[in-house]
C-alpha cells in the first residue's frame, strides 16, 4: 500500500527528523511540505537550514515548499503529519481537518481534549476510537491525533510496565537535551556549564499526559489514570536524549527482578517503524546514558536501569532519544496505526 503524505512545518527541527525518518519508509510517500510565508515557494534546500546527522534526501532538497493552508496540499495526500509549533497549529491544524485531511500531530495543543485521542501504539490503541467521538462532535471529515510531549513519552512505557503492580503515585525528575526547545531554543550562554531547572509548561504536560495515555476508554471517554504524578524538569547541556529519575509508588511490593521482568516483556507492536523490543533494561546501573544509548533500534526505544526497591515501591532511570521516539518518530508511528486501522 502507497500512501502518500505531508509535513507541516517542515523546515523546523522536528520537520526536519520527519523527512530523515521518511527517507526509504515501505509504505510512505513524502508528496508536500509546508513551512511559513517566508520559505513558501522556495526549493527545500533553500528553506531549511539542515541540522540533522544525515544528507537531505536528493527527491527532497528539490521539492518546492508550500504555504501551511490546505489550497497549498494537493487532495491526493492521504495522510499529514504536523510539527507545527502549537500556537500555530491551533489556528492551522482545524483546516486541513475541516478539508477531510488526517493529521498526526506532534503539536501539543488539543492533546488533552476529550475527543482528541493521545496515543503510544504499543499502549493505548483503542484510543483511536475516538476519532468518531471526535468527527460527530466537532463536524470534522478529518482526524486529528495526537503523541504525546517528549518527556512524557519517555517514562509513560515504563509506567505502563509497571501498571500490573498497581501504580499509585509517580515522581520525576528530567534531565531534558537541549534539542528539545529547537535549534534556536537554548543558547550556548544559558546551557554551557550550567542546567536549567525550569522548562516552561513541561511539568504539566507530563503530569496530565500520562494519566490520559494509561487511561480506561469506554467506548465514550477516556477516564484519567488514578495515579498521582509530580514532575520536576530541567534543560542539561547534552545534545539529544532525555534521562529521567522515576519512583513509582506501587500497591505491590514487586522484586527487581519482577520490575525488571515486567519492562523487558511489555509488548511491542508490529508496525515498520516500531522497535522490536520497545523497553531495553541495563544491568548495569550506570545506564542508560544518552550518548551511549539513545540511538538503540534506530531512536525508537526506551531503555530503562538502576531498578531498585524503595519504601513503597521502585525507583529507576529511563531514557528516550527526544526528537525520534519523542518527536517525529512517535508521529511517524501513530500514523502507521493510523493506516493499519484502517483510518487512512
Amino acid at each position: 500500500m502507497n500512501v502518500r503524505v505531508g509535513i507541516l512545518g517542515a523546515t523546523g527541527a522536528v520537520g526536519q527528523r520527519f523527512i530523515q525518518l521518511l527517507d526509504d519508509h515501505p509504505t510512505f510517500e513524502l508528496a508536500a511540505l509546508t513551512a511559513s510565508e517566508e520559505s513558501a515557494g522556495k526549493s527545500y534546500r533553500e528553506a531549511a537550514k539542515w541540522r540533522v546527522n544525515t544528507p537531505i534526501p536528493d527527491d527532497v532538497a528539490s521539492m518546492t515548499v508550500g504555504r501551511t493552508h490546505p489550497d497549498d496540499v494537493a487532495d491526493d495526500v492521504d495522510l499529514l503529519f504536523s510539527s507545527l509549533p502549537s500556537s500555530v497549529a491551533a489556528e492551522v491544524e482545524p483546516l486541513f481537518l475541516d478539508e477531510g485531511y488526517v493529521v498526526s500531530s506532534n503539536s501539543s495543543n488539543d492533546r488533552m481534549a476529550e475527543d482528541v485521542p493521545l496515543t503510544i501504539p504499543e499502549i493505548n490503541p483503542g484510543h483511536l476510537d475516538l476519532i468518531e467521538i471526535q468527527r460527530e462532535e466537532r463536524g470534522w471529515d478529518g482526524a486529528l491525533v495526537k503523541n504525546p510531549n517528549c518527556s512524557t513519552i519517555t517514562m509513560v512505557p515504563t509506567l505502563a510496565a509497571l501498571d500490573e503492580f498497581g501504580l499509585e503515585r509517580v515522581n520525576v525528575t528530567t534531565l531534558q537535551a537541549v534539542s528539545g526547545a529547537g535549534y534556536s531554543g537554548v543558547t550556548s550562554m544559558e546551557i554551557i556549564d550550567n542546567a536549567l531547572p525550569h522548562i516552561g509548561g513541561e511539568e504539566s504536560k507530563m503530569e496530565t499526559e500520562s494519566r490520559k495515555l494509561l487511561g480506561a476508554f469506554d467506548g465514550s471517554e477516556v477516564t484519567l489514570h488514578g495515579m498521582e504524578v509530580a514532575a520536576s524538569c530541567n534543560r542539561i547541556p547534552t545534545l539529544d536524549g532525555h534521562l529521567e529519575s522515576v519512583f513509582a509508588d506501587l500497591a505491590d511490593e514487586p522484586s527487581v527482578d519482577e520490575v525488571a521482568r515486567a519492562m523487558r516483556e511489555f509488548p511491542g507492536i508490529d508496525l515498520p517503524s516500531a522497535p522490536e523490543q520497545l523497553i531495553h533494561v541495563f544491568d548495569d546501573p550506570s545506564r542508560p546514558q544518552p550518548r551511549l544509548d539513545r540511538d538503540r533500534e534506530n531512536g525508537m526505544a526506551v531503555c530503562a536501569g538502576g531498578i531498585q526497591e524503595t519504601t513503597h515501591g521502585v525507583k529507576y532511570n529511563c531514557l528516550a532519544h527526544n526528537t525520534i521516539r519523542g518527536a517525529a518518530g512517535a508521529s511517524l508511528l501513530n500514523g502507521e496505526l493510523l493506516v493499519e486501522e484502517g483510518w487512512v
